[in-house]
């Protein structure tokens, strides 16, 4: 039986203007991403990779064409449906983006705080922080924590609003391979038990074989598409 679809672009262009230049970012991209599949979007810098990520978790809007997510279609919302909307998709960015003056536990605690809004949360903070292999990382603030470390957090973080969907800029773009391999595990993990959802962009070609799909990115359109029935287990990646 086929998965749910989940996201749809349809036609979807972004252009920016430089100065007098105008930037064509994305020209016409048409993708379908089911519900619980795991992809990932390769290609060159600048070829709209991270242009498409942030056009699909709604912290940007196209030109033209149309974004549907779960049915609705998100390049329509204004501003308040937007913001309720981005708390719904979690976002793992390259430079972590913690609140240094927070711990782990409180940084997780103001991402639950957004969704639930009430009652304690430090266990359901612990929990995250547990899931990710830092149950004793609660109290740390992140100064104290290695790269890898940091990053886990970000993903515990982006777990908090049990999103369907996890969106993953260059994840590993400032980790050494080891590290990068542990943060992918945890990546893969969600999406294998817990059945999120996963965009993951990169330019490492040798990252590519752990998704369900490659899609080929270049001067802004799909250049091909990889089905990948059998995604390699992070573990066994040759990096």
């Amino acid at each position: 039986m086929q998965s749910e679809r989940l996201i749809r672009l349809q036609g979807v262009t972004k252009d920016y203007r430089m100065g007098e230049v105008t930037v064509h970012a994305l020209r016409g991209l048409d993708l379908e991403i089911m519900a619980g599949e795991f992809v990932v979007l390769l290609g060159p810098s600048g070829c709209g990779k991270t242009t498409t990520l942030n056009l699909i978790g709604g912290l940007d809007q196209p030109s033209s064409g149309s974004i549907i997510v779960d049915s609705e279609e998100i390049s329509s919302f204004d501003e308040h449906r937007l913001t309720a909307y981005r708390r719904q998709v979690g976002f793992v960015f390259q430079f972590y983006n913690l609140i240094p003056t927070l711990s782990c536990c409180e940084n997780i605690e103001l991402s639950l705080a957004l969704t639930e809004g009430k009652g304690s949360l430090r266990a359901r903070a612990a929990g995250l922080l547990h899931l990710v292999g830092l149950r004793d990382r609660c109290d740390h603030f992140p100064s104290q924590l290695s790269g890898g470390e940091q990053q886990r957090v970000a993903i515990a973080r982006a777990l908090a609003n049990q999103a369907g969907l996890l969106l993953c800029d260059e994840p590993t773009g400032n980790l050494d391979v080891d590290t990068g391999r542990k943060v992918l595990g945890v990546i893969q993990k969600m999406n294998r038990e817990q059945g999120t959802a996963v965009i993951l962009v990169t330019h490492n070609t040798a990252l590519a074989p752990i998704a369900n799909r490659i899609v080929h990115l270049r001067d802004g359109r799909i250049d091909s598409i990889d089905d990948n029935a059998l995604p390699v287990d992070v573990a066994d990646l040759v990096w």
